[in-house]
């Protein structure tokens, strides 16, 4: 529990339906069990998604994976696979899986108020053929994420109407922002300069996005 006293605490069910009520039929009835045409076609034209999984002991992560549209596969209606790609060598969503499989995927499309939420079990291979065929200018993942799919629908768009997502007018200054090298030095304490950080950084982006 938090530190500071809260007075007033939600810790039943019973309590959130008292002040939001009970979800309609059509908001009931909107979630499915596997991957229909719309699911799809969405998934086709999503070149981001953000995976949230969680270790042994219930900590959470999000991770977020992109590139071009289409990269997360629909192998068949109640399976798809997500590549790889090289990152920051954590391998924070592949440990997690490792010991708790259970992952929800939630995809946005550019400009698309809407998002496409799916959830289910992951597995992690490196069947040849599979990564052979996610591979970008010729190099394939070293491993890919295969999510058996449970849980689907689509999610209404008031969040992305309330934060203007999409509108590049509304985007708020980035002044007083730190870089990412300032942040990872100030935050880990590191010896090296924020200048050569930076240089890593983005050396990093050139030489290994595939």
């Amino acid at each position: 529990m938090p530190d500071r006293p809260f007075s007033d605490i939600i810790t039943s069910e019973e309590q959130i339906r008292a002040l939001l009520g009970q979800p309609n039929e059509r908001v009931l009835k909107k979630e499915i069990a596997r991957l229909d045409a719309h699911a799809q076609a969405f998934i086709a034209k999503s070149p981001f998604v953000l995976i949230a999984s969680s270790d042994r002991d219930g900590k959470l992560d999000v991770s977020p994976k992109g590139d071009p549209a289409g990269f997360v596969r629909v192998l068949d209606d109640q399976t798809l696979v997500i590549p790889d790609r090289p990152g920051n060598r954590r391998a924070d969503t592949l440990k997690n899986i490792l010991h708790n499989p259970r992952v929800g995927l939630l995809f946005l499309v550019p400009g698309k108020q809407e998002t496409l939420r799916v959830n289910g079990r992951a597995i992690i291979v490196r069947d040849t053929l599979l990564r052979e065929s996610l591979a970008v200018n010729g190099k394939p993942p070293e491993l890919a994420i295969v999510v058996m799919v449970e849980q689907v629908f689509m999610h209404c768009a008031k969040c992305m109407i309330r934060s203007k997502l999409w509108d590049p007018l509304a985007w708020p200054d980035q002044s007083g922002l730190a870089s990412l090298a300032q942040a990872i030095v100030d935050q880990g304490q590191l010896r090296e300069s924020v200048e050569e950080v930076h240089s890593m950084i983005e050396n990093d982006k050139v030489m290994r996005l595939y």
